[in-house]
């Protein structure tokens, strides 16, 4: 079905079903916690492909018997992946039609698959997003950045060499930086993050996303290590980092007018939405407008 053909289908109201197609590879997003936040296209790519290449079979397997699908999930992850390319390449060549998923959210997205879409291109063969659930997405809207553009970082390294010539590079992109981490690494990181990167710099974390105990937080990138340290809970589950773009320098200056403003406006707002409607209101940077609120906050403690 072509993406004319769908948008036609989709002003008529027709609920048809999509159909894994034979040769074909279908990236499929799934949930990242709730269950409900599947597509009803990526159920219809699960039921009717041959095969479903899963991250951990056990945790597909949930998934699909949440829905009634009957596939028995194959797996496919880091250290397999090489071999098993091959294996389903080699099925797709045979005209049988592939889904590919991770544990949680997009496969290729800091999860394996990449290695495997790759294959499939190279070969030929069709290569399908099923587009749904993601961390980064999902994190990033609800984080009120003031930057306008952010880069996704993934994982950190490993090696703390590695890790801190990343940080020295990345850390004075004009850009909010997104990073993921696992729990038990996450103390560290963001010691790191406040010990690297301007602490003034707003962070926002989000962990659990979509799941029962779902924390959204942004504070000070400074506050960030005491905040993760006031409760054991906030180490675990799968957590997303935000780092606000970096502030201006200190030698730039706003307006007596725009600062009574924005003063105005923090008695009513958090420093977010003030420094924006200050921005709307005034024309000053919201940038710098937003350095000044960070500012005005502290002292008001």
């Amino acid at each position: 079905m072509t993406a004319i053909d769908a948008t036609a289908q989709d002003a008529r109201g027709d609920d048809a079903a999509f159909r894994a197609e034979a040769g074909s590879l279908y990236v499929v997003a799934t949930p990242i916690g709730n269950l409900r936040d599947v597509t009803l296209r990526a159920l219809d790519i699960l039921r009717t492909a041959d095969i479903v290449a899963a991250e951990d079979t056990r945790v597909t397997a949930h998934l699909l018997a949440r829905y009634a699908i009957a596939a028995r999930p194959r797996a496919l992850h880091r250290h397999n992946e090489a071999r098993e390319s091959v294996a389903l390449v080699a099925a797709l060549g045979e005209g049988r039609s592939v889904a590919l998923v991770t544990d949680a959210g997009t496969p290729g997205v800091s999860d394996p698959g990449a290695r495997l879409v790759r294959a499939a291109r190279d070969a030929g063969h069709r290569v399908v997003p099923i587009p749904g659930a993601s961390a980064l997405t999902a994190a990033v809207s609800a984080a009120g950045l003031v930057a306008e553009r952010f880069a996704f970082i993934g994982f950190l390294p490993s090696q703390a060499k590695v890790r801190r010539e990343c940080l020295a590079t990345i850390g004075t992109w004009p850009v909010a930086l997104v990073f993921y981490e696992a729990p038990h690494r996450i103390a560290a990181t963001i010691a790191e993050l406040a010990g690297t990167l301007d602490a003034r710099r707003t962070m926002t974390v989000a962990r659990e996303i979509t799941k029962s105990f779902e924390t959204i937080v942004t504070m000070p990138l400074a506050d960030a290590g005491a905040w993760l340290a006031g409760d054991a809970n906030r180490t675990r589950g799968e957590l997303v980092l935000i780092v606000d773009a970096p502030l201006p320098s200190r030698d730039e200056s706003v307006s007596a007018d725009a600062l009574r403003v924005l003063a105005r406006l923090l008695d009513e707002l958090p420093p977010t939405r003030a420094a924006r409607v200050a921005a709307d209101l005034t024309g000053a940077a919201r940038d710098l407008l937003y350095a000044r609120a960070l500012e005005l906050a502290a002292k008001r403690k």
